[in-house]
């Protein structure tokens, strides 16, 4: 990149998937862009790399992994043309699967009634109702994705009459879905179901969205809609390949982008955005600036007095991991490979849940994981996933060695003891616990790599450890993410505007906060030359 060429349409701030997303967007429209991340490279939760030095082939991934997300806004790399720069996905075939402390487990497969099968093999009450209750979820994922697509602050009137026409024709099952809505993900599984493992299954697979005892989390279980309808995909090659095919657009349509670029100051004066100035001194100008990065982060860097004190209160105060729970991530490197024969045997099928994200956590332990949680103490209960990429990807590791992904959902964001006194001890505990389910880890460690809620802080620039940067309630969404008053297409001040998970549609990897942002600006930059 020329040095000297400073003046920009637009800087991003963050090289995440959104910031590249909204980047390759407003390529897309001849916009000269210049997107800056504060890492040495680009990525963000959407990365992986060689981490663990005792084991210099075996590929990480230190936040993000599976793909549902994108999978439901497909339309996103199909737009960008990401394939053409070496995006490649496959999709998972079973995708979760809950393993019980029995030794028996349930599979979540992408067809319902093969799932429902599943669930029969303990109940034939719980396949029927799990059935009932999936007309439910896909009512609500009819009525949410429609509204997810599109931007909350426009007037979206036929997407709204859809809507409408759509909860018009299934009035019938408006009451369980307030109920849905407005109840948690642990009595919504209570009130239907019978069985502990289904009941158990059900627990863990909400928690991975949020706390399962909080009132309208049950709104979670459009993570069983989405993998019901879109099924579980992987990036071929690890995470950072969705990220380099995104650059690698962004920078055929003349973009730029800078690494190790640390934004200091989103320059601002007079109520307008006039660029950014680097932690190292230079400074680029710009008509707009999308952050790409945590909202209060972003907002904390405008110049001093250009942004009203009380909406910096506002995100300030924004729930972030608020119920005092986070993820823990732990990636092994193995010298074999794992195997679960007890589970494999009990079914007597082949299903080969290798391939497959296995969940550890009865109902019990889920609940028992975010209270604890929620005191500040290490849980005592194993809840876990877990997957081994390189299974259904060989370039992950070396030839019949297993590197593992194990994510247990919710662990104390801030433990009284702190994670410097508590890191190795707890990633003991983790391994031990998922070894009383899973063979081959124990005395196959070649090396691994932790990290907790203030490392993921620290190496993302994010609040509380929170990788979905504002927690997801039904007050926060839509226009009011990521607050009231800061989830619209316009800021007080000029020219800027939020575009990473912390506005709608929210997180996971999907590059659909970017493509937001990005029609906002081009919006913007229009009426701006009239």
């Amino acid at each position: 990149m020329n040095n000297y060429n400073t003046d920009y349409d637009v800087i991003i701030v963050g090289g995440g998937t959104n910031g590249l997303s909204a980047g390759c967007y407003l390529g897309m429209d001849g916009k000269k862009v210049l997107v800056l991340e504060a890492l040495d490279k680009i990525g963000g939760m959407a990365s992986s790399g060689y981490l663990i030095p005792e084991a210099p082939q075996h590929l990480v991934h230190p936040c993000a992994m599976d793909m549902m997300s994108m999978r439901v806004h497909a339309h996103v790399p199909r737009e960008l043309e990401l394939e053409r720069h070496g995006f490649k996905s496959i999709e998972l075939s079973p995708g979760y699967v809950y393993l019980h402390p029995d030794g028996t487990s349930l599979v979540f497969w992408r067809d319902r009634q093969r799932t429902a099968a599943e669930i029969r093999r303990y109940s034939a009450k719980d396949a029927d109702v799990f059935l009932e209750f999936m007309k439910v979820i896909d009512l609500f994922l009819d009525i949410a994705l429609p509204m997810m697509r599109v931007d909350p602050a426009r007037t979206n009137l036929m997407t709204k009459l859809k809507v409408v026409g759509t909860a018009l024709k299934h009035r019938k099952l408006k009451p369980e879905l307030m109920a849905l809505m407005t109840g948690s993900a642990h009595q919504a599984a209570r009130e239907r179901f019978e069985h502990p493992v289904t009941i158990s299954a059900m627990c863990a697979l909400t928690g991975l969205a949020g706390d399962i005892s909080a009132d309208g989390g049950g709104i979670y279980y459009a993570l069983l809609g989405f993998l019901h309808r879109f099924g579980v995909g992987r990036v071929i090659g690890g995470m950072q390949q969705l990220s380099n095919a995104m650059r690698a657009r962004l920078e055929e349509l003349g973009g730029h982008v800078m690494t190790s670029a640390r934004v200091g100051e989103i320059l601002a004066s007079q109520g307008k955005v006039r660029g950014v100035r680097l932690v190292d001194g230079r400074e680029f100008t710009a008509r707009a600036v999308i952050a790409g990065c945590h909202p209060k982060v972003a907002l904390e860097m405008v110049s001093a007095g250009e942004m009203p004190r009380n909406l910096l209160t506002r995100i300030a105060m924004a729930p972030a991991n608020a119920r005092g729970s986070g993820p823990l991530k732990v990636d092994l490197a193995l010298d074999g490979q794992i195997s679960v024969p007890r589970f494999e045997a009990a079914r007597g099928d082949g299903v080969d849940l290798r391939k497959a994200c296995l969940m550890i956590g009865t109902e019990e332990a889920v609940l028992e994981n975010f209270a604890a949680s929620s005191r500040g103490e290490v849980p005592r209960l194993p809840y876990i996933t877990m997957v081994a990429p390189n299974s259904v990807d060989p370039s992950q590791s070396p030839p019949g060695q297993d590197v593992l992904y194990i994510y247990p959902p919710v662990m104390p964001v801030a433990p009284r003891e702190g994670w410097d006194a508590l890191r190795e001890r707890v990633a003991d505990q983790v391994v031990e616990q998922l070894s009383e389910y899973v063979e081959g880890i124990q005395g196959h460690v070649i090396g691994r790599w932790i990290e907790a809620a203030p490392d993921f802080t620290a190496r993302l620039n994010t609040v509380n450890g929170c990788v979905v940067h504002i927690d997801t309630t039904s007050m926060r969404s839509s226009a009011m993410r990521p607050a009231y008053g800061l989830g619209g297409d316009t800021l007080p001040v000029e020219g800027l505007y939020l575009g990473s998970a912390g506005i709608h549609p929210g997180g996971g990897v999907n590059g659909m906060a970017g493509r937001l942002a990005a029609n906002r600006v081009k919006r913007f930059l229009a009426k701006a030359r009239q």
